[in-house]
C-alpha cells in the first residue's frame, strides 16, 4: 500500500496531471526526479537510524507524514506546491520503502534475511497491480484529487497498523546481535574506496536509471506503441503479478544458483523485455509480451540487490552500507523520469529512450561481473 500510494501514484496519475494542471511533462517529471534525489541522499541517514535500533519510531513517523503529504498533494494548485510535496515525499520514502525495509530485515534477521526480504517483496509486488487500475477507476469516478485522498486514508488507517504489526513480528525472530555488529562511521566511509562498492553501486544505478525512465513514462510509451487506453492500463497493471512471478521463481530455485548467477538472469530478462517493447512499433501486441520477462526480472532484482550487497560487502553496519549502495540506484531512478521526458521532447518519440535502456542494462551486467571479480580478489588477498 505504501508503494502504491507514495511511489506508483506518479506514473499512474501522470496523464491526469498533464491534462488537468496544464504543466509540461518535464515540469511534472522534474518533481518526481527531485523526490528521488532527496530519497537517495536520505537513504544513508535512514540506514544509520536503523543501525542504532530506532527503526520502529522512524517507520511510524514516516507513515504518518506520508498520509499527510498525500492530503497536501490532493490540494496543490501551483507547480511549486507540487514540487514541494514530492520533495517531502522523498524524505518519507527513504524511511519506509524497500531500502529501509531490507536494511531493517537484514539488521534484525542477519543470515536469515533472504527469506524475510522475499516475503516482503512478494507482497509488495502487487503494488502496481493495485495502484494502476484503482487510480484509474478512482480518477474516472471522483477525479485525481479524490483518488489521492483515498490513498491518504489507506496509508493512515491500513498501512500504519500493518507496519506496526510487522515490526513487532520481526522483533520476535531477531538474530543474536553478534551477527550484525554496527559499523563505525569511518568503516562505512571506507566503502567508498572499495572497487566492489562502486561496481555494485553503478551496476544497480544503471538498472535504476533504466527502470526510472520506463516506469514513470509507461503509460505514454504504451500509448505510442498503439495500445488502447484500457489495454495500456492492463499492461501497466501486470507489472505487479509479473514481479511476484519472478520472486516465486527465485524462491523455487532456492540455493541452486549463486546470487550473481540469479542477477545475470535478471539482467537478461530485462533486456529481452525491452527488445520486445522496441519491436512493438511493428506489432503492438509485443508491448504486452514485454511485461512478462521484464516484470519478472525486476521482481527478482529487488531480492537480489540487498542479498548481493550483503554477500559481497558483508552485514556489519548493513543499514548504513545499504543506504550508501542505494544512492546511485536511487539517483538513477531519479534521473530516469526527467531524462526520458527530455529525450521524448527532443526526439518526438520514446524509441531513443528504449534504445538507451537496453544499453544501460548491458552496462549494468558488466559492472556486476566487475564487482564479483573484485570481491573474489579481495577475499584472496
Amino acid at each position: 500500500m505504501l508503494w502504491a500510494g507514495l511511489y506508483y501514484a506518479f506514473p499512474a496519475l501522470l496523464p491526469a496531471w498533464e491534462a488537468d494542471l496544464g504543466w509540461s511533462r518535464d515540469e511534472i517529471s522534474g518533481a518526481f526526479t527531485a523526490s528521488l534525489v532527496v530519497m537517495a541522499f536520505m537513504a544513508p541517514r535512514a540506514g544509520r537510524i536503523i543501525d542504532r535500533g530506532r527503526s520502529g519510531s522512524m517507520f511510524f513517523a514516516a507513515i504518518v507524514a506520508g498520509a499527510a503529504l498525500l492530503v497536501l498533494l490532493g490540494l496543490v494548485r501551483e507547480l511549486w506546491q507540487f514540487w514541494a510535496v514530492w520533495i517531502a515525499i522523498g524524505v518519507v520514502n527513504a524511511c519506509i520503502l524497500y531500502e529501509a525495509c531490507f536494511a531493517i530485515i537484514t539488521v534484525t534477521l542477519g543470515a536469515r534475511a533472504r527469506a524475510g526480504i522475499t516475503i516482503v517483496t512478494l507482497v509488495a509486488g502487487f503494488a502496481g497491480t493495485v495502484c494502476f487500475p484503482t487510480y484509474y477507476a478512482l480518477t474516472e469516478a471522483i477525479g485525481w484529487r479524490g483518488a489521492v485522498f483515498v490513498y491518504a486514508g489507506v496509508t493512515a488507517f491500513l498501512s500504519l497498523p500493518l507496519a506496526i504489526w510487522g515490526l513487532r513480528l520481526l522483533e520476535r525472530h531477531r538474530a543474536p546481535p553478534a551477527e550484525t555488529p554496527p559499523a563505525q562511521g569511518n568503516e562505512a566511509r571506507a566503502m567508498l574506496t572499495q572497487p566492489v562498492f562502486w561496481g555494485i553501486g553503478l551496476a544497480f544505478g544503471s538498472v535504476g536509471l533504466t527502470h526510472g525512465m520506463l516506469i514513470s513514462h509507461i503509460r505514454p510509451i504504451l500509448d505510442e506503441a498503439g495500445l488502447a487506453m484500457t489495454t495500456a492500463v492492463l499492461v501497466a497493471s501486470l507489472f505487479g503479478p509479473m514481479q511476484v512471478l519472478g520472486r516465486v521463481i527465485l524462491v523455487a530455485i532456492g540455493g541452486r544458483l549463486s546470487t550473481v548467477g540469479t542477477a545475470t538472469i535478471a539482467f537478461a530478462g530485462m533486456g529481452i523485455g525491452l527488445v520486445a517493447l522496441i519491436c512493438s512499433g511493428i506489432a503492438p501486441l509485443l508491448a504486452v509480451a514485454f511485461v512478462a520477462p521484464y516484470g519478472a526480472a525486476w521482481g527478482a532484482m529487488s531480492i537480489v540487490r540487498p542479498v548481493l550487497t550483503a554477500d559481497l560487502l558483508g552485514r556489519a553496519g548493513f543499514g548504513a552500507i545499504s543506504g550508501m549502495v542505494a544512492v546511485p540506484f536511487t539517483l538513477g531512478s531519479a534521473l530516469g523520469p526527467l531524462l526520458a521526458a527530455w529525450i521524448w521532447e527532443a526526439a518526438g518519440s520514446y524509441m531513443l529512450v528504449l534504445d538507451l535502456a537496453v544499453g544501460l542494462v548491458g552496462l549494468g551486467w558488466l559492472l556486476l561481473l566487475f564487482a564479483r571479480r573484485q570481491a573474489v580478489r579481495a577475499k584472496g588477498a
